[in-house]
């Protein structure tokens, strides 16, 4: 079926590019609407209803984008949204003439267009064929942003939670929900900021975690993204492990906020309706498996269940959760121990890789976290540090044969900076410790984002430093 979906996403398109070409009476014209024409129905006719989104500057189909077919019609993509075209739902009913009229729309020259493109259509008489715009949130206004500087991907990152939080809530609220913006927000996410990841995670931790704002959520979807992208998963792949991250704790939103946020031990009534996310969860994600897919069903179900099979919920039989499920585990629990929240201490970087290393062969499948730790390392890039010889350093580069020897950056003294590769030098140069960027560290940090100026006052992103 998708290959029947993609062929006609390519019909339509070529009917598009030769209508631009040759006036509606040519017989080139009428040749290409046959084509384009055949396509559709042969889809609608094991579908109510086929939708085509335009999602940043590639096309999609429920939870599929396809990245090569729009490099190949990029120009086309900008055609339609320069006429706000960003959404093209074809319904069973359509008759050629509808195809034909539409066609001949979408290349009417935009000055002789005096009204919204769906008024248009219903003045046309064209009752199967609908148009509109793929909603974003209110509170996201940028369409693009420029590669220049962390303050410019600090903005990606935020904007990208206004969409997921605005969807999220959206689900919740009504059980609306626009697969597509989440799917572009996750497409930029993975084109803009996965080689950003270090940073933007160390500044992110300024938010306090909270349940309104799906900072958790982005960060273990962004986290998951890079971590199955350096085991080698395919572009498709990431964006799909991305979705998966993005949704894996949506039963939490059915649990109160009290609860989840209550200072000191919990009831066992208490901790047993926590644990009840899972399967909330899960029924909830079942009603979208058409527009999501699987694999978020099955990640949100066995993210707690542990390698060893021995967390929640409890299950009959023995087989290991499925590998996103794992990955997901793994960023989710780093992440969550990462943040700063208002009911645990901070946890220095050694101290959690110490934690979860703890739990490898338990909670954990060993070879994953061993690769998890290589990549990220146990002080990940970034991470200011205290010398063995009292100097200052910032993390710049890991050793994945050596994790507990990174390659440093010394900040302070400054007649004593250098680069230091540790591997040479462990015997007389180690970390001590990590900083907290946001407490002792905090003094270190224009030295390492200059450009971000004085932190109290970056913006939306800064309104939180002085909170302890």
């Amino acid at each position: 079926m998708l290959e029947k979906i993609e062929s006609s996403f390519r019909d339509l398109i070529s009917a598009i590019q030769i209508a631009r070409l040759y006036p509606d009476w040519h017989p080139q014209f009428h040749k290409s609407i046959d084509k384009a024409y055949v396509s559709l129905q042969d889809v609608l006719s094991q579908r109510r209803a086929l939708v085509i989104g335009i999602v940043g500057e590639e096309l999609a189909f429920e939870k599929e984008i396809f990245f090569d077919l729009s490099k190949s019609v990029k120009q086309m993509i900008l055609y339609l949204k320069e006429r706000n075209v960003e959404k093209i739902e074809f319904l069973q009913g359509l008759t050629k003439e509808e195809l034909s009229k539409f066609i001949s729309f979408l290349v009417t020259p935009k000055d002789q267009i005096k009204h919204e493109p769906q008024e248009y259509l219903d003045v046309l008489g064209i009752r199967n064929i609908i148009v509109g715009k793929v909603k974003f949130s209110a509170a996201s206004s940028k369409d693009t942003y420029q590669k220049s500087g962390l303050s410019s991907y600090l903005d990606i990152y935020q904007d990208s939670t206004d969409k997921i939080t605005y969807n999220l809530e959206e689900l919740i609220n009504t059980g609306d929900i626009d697969h597509l913006v989440l799917r572009h927000t996750l497409s930029n996410v993975m084109e803009n900021l996965l080689d950003r990841y270090h940073d933007l995670l160390t500044l992110a931790t300024i938010k306090r975690y909270d349940l309104k704002t799906f900072y958790h959520t982005l960060n273990v979807s962004m986290l998951s993204m890079y971590f199955s992208s350096k085991l080698g998963f395919s572009r498709e792949q990431v964006l799909e492990i991305g979705l998966a991250g993005l949704f894996h704790d949506i039963g939490k939103l059915y649990i109160s906020r009290k609860i989840i946020q209550k200072p000191g031990k919990l009831t066992d009534e208490e901790f047993a309706k926590i644990k009840s996310h899972v399967t909330v969860g899960t029924e909830i994600l079942l009603k979208y498996v058409e527009s999501l897919g699987l694999l978020p069903v099955i990640v949100c179900f066995e993210h707690h269940l542990k390698y060893d099979l021995k967390g929640y919920p409890k299950v009959s039989f023995y087989e290991r959760p499925h590998i996103v499920s794992m990955i997901v585990s793994i960023c989710d629990v780093y992440d969550a121990l990462s943040q700063r929240r208002g009911y645990k201490a901070d946890y220095p970087t050694e101290t959690i890789y110490n934690l979860m290393i703890k739990e490898k062969g338990e909670a954990f499948d060993p070879m994953l976290l061993d690769k998890f730790f290589k990549i990220i390392g146990v002080w990940p890039v970034s991470t200011i540090v205290l010398l063995s010889d009292e100097r200052i350093a910032v993390v710049r580069e890991e050793n994945e044969e050596d994790i507990f020897s990174p390659k440093v950056e010394v900040i302070v003294p400054f007649d004593k900076k250098e680069n230091i590769d540790l591997r040479m030098t462990k015997d007389k140069i180690k970390i001590e410790r990590s900083f907290n960027p946001f407490k002792e560290g905090r003094q270190y940090l224009s030295l390492i984002y200059p450009h971000l100026g004085t932190f109290p006052n970056m913006g939306t992103m800064g309104n939180d430093l002085t909170s302890e």
